[in-house]
């Protein structure tokens, strides 16, 4: 496949390293699936859909209400999810449909390069609870459209937990009159990652949080970018990012929001928050302010640094070891961003794949862990 890759001279690429796509591209896929599989056990049990490089693997799926074929969008511009092609799935509720339960999606990717389509559409008052997870090596591509009428409701949750390669995820989203949508991220395994989103509040009240944990180490590479544009009033929005970074890796987040001329009464809030494990890390945070109108409140913050001396010389006097207390404190840090997950049971399995990820981490911090947030 011949890759037109962006180079980090442009500014919106300047964070992201994809010297390695051609590479990986170019390797055969060994289609080797795993015994077990990440899915949630829980009581809300829905849809499963297992793709393997980006082909549906049908006897190990329940599609439900989802519908696999050529989905109707417009061509992408972007660099990587221009490769996504029009063939995927579709998740379509209308108003009248019985609630789906978790819709539960696993990607694996077993080498090479693959790329998939995806779109969510909500009709009025329809909600859905989705939690993807991607998991294998290579490099895993999407593309995704979300289009959410007037009262919809929708909750999407997402585990990065590959061992090595290269995760692209690039989401596109409407939010209607009073509708909401909120998008949780966490990167917690050993490939490097880019997410593009751009959601669009187009009706009045529409409200929107996205956000995550991006969780580094050894050489690794995140990259988020986030725009949250306001195109009517009433709307809200939240914009909440944690990252982690060890030894020498790199976490990355550039997040703006945009209000329209008349999108009076905007309510917008950005905290982009970085944590450095190691002083040879590096953690990047962006967040922008792009406001016409005239009554709105919206504000942003971002920090980077270490662990605070003072709750640790606090916990430490509470008899507290010091490995342990700067475990609690990491902990607390990411389940910040963690705990505005709705459902129990995927904000359960986020905590846990981020306890495993620390569980992982130099001895610095090792001890201690599995103690609950």
């Amino acid at each position: 496949m011949l890759l037109d890759l962006p180079s980090n001279r442009a500014e919106a690429w300047r964070w992201s390293d994809l010297s390695q796509l051609p590479q990986i591209a170019a390797r055969q896929p060994s289609g080797t699936v795993p015994e077990a599989l990440p899915w949630l056990d829980c009581a809300i049990d829905g849809p499963r859909l297992l793709f393997i490089d980006g082909h549906l693997a049908a006897e190990q799926s329940n599609l439900g209400a989802i519908q696999i074929g050529r989905i109707e969008m417009n061509r992408s511009d972007h660099a990587l999810a221009r490769h996504a092609g029009s063939e995927g799935w579709t998740l379509k509720l209308g108003r009248d449909h019985a609630p789906q339960g978790l819709v539960q999606i696993v990607h694996l990717s077993t080498g090479g390069a693959d790329h998939l389509a995806g779109r969510i559409e909500l009709d009025v008052d329809a909600q859905a609870s989705v939690v993807e997870t991607f998991i294998g090596e290579g490099w895993t591509n999407r593309l995704t459209h979300f289009t959410l009428f007037n009262g919809a409701r929708l909750m999407l949750s997402r585990r990065l937990l590959g061992t090595q390669g290269f995760v692209s995820l690039v989401d596109r989203a409407s939010v209607g009159e009073g509708a909401t949508i909120t998008l949780t991220t966490l990167s917690a395994g050993g490939t490097d990652s880019r997410l593009d989103a751009e959601i669009t509040l187009s009706g009045q009240g529409a409200f929107a949080e996205a956000g995550g944990a991006l969780l580094a180490r050894g050489r690794q590479r995140h990259d988020s970018n986030l725009v949250l544009r306001h195109a009517m009033p009433n709307g809200t929005s939240r914009q909440v990012w944690r990252s982690v970074a060890d030894d020498r890796s790199t976490c990355s987040v550039a997040a703006r929001v945009e209000v329209a001329r008349g999108a009076q009464k905007t309510d917008g809030e950005q905290s982009l928050k970085g944590l450095l494990l190691a002083r040879t890390a590096t953690i990047n945070a962006k967040p922008e302010l792009e406001i016409f109108a005239d009554d709105v409140k919206c504000a942003h913050g971002a920090t980077v640094g270490e662990l605070d001396r003072n709750a640790l010389f606090y916990l430490a006097s509470r008899g507290i070891p010091l490995e342990e207390a700067k475990a609690l404190l990491t902990q607390a840090f990411v389940a910040d961003a963690i705990d505005r997950i709705g459902e129990e049971a995927v904000r359960e399995a986020l905590h846990a794949d981020a306890v495993a990820w620390l569980n992982q981490s130099p001895s610095r911090l090792r001890e201690g862990l599995g103690v609950g947030v």
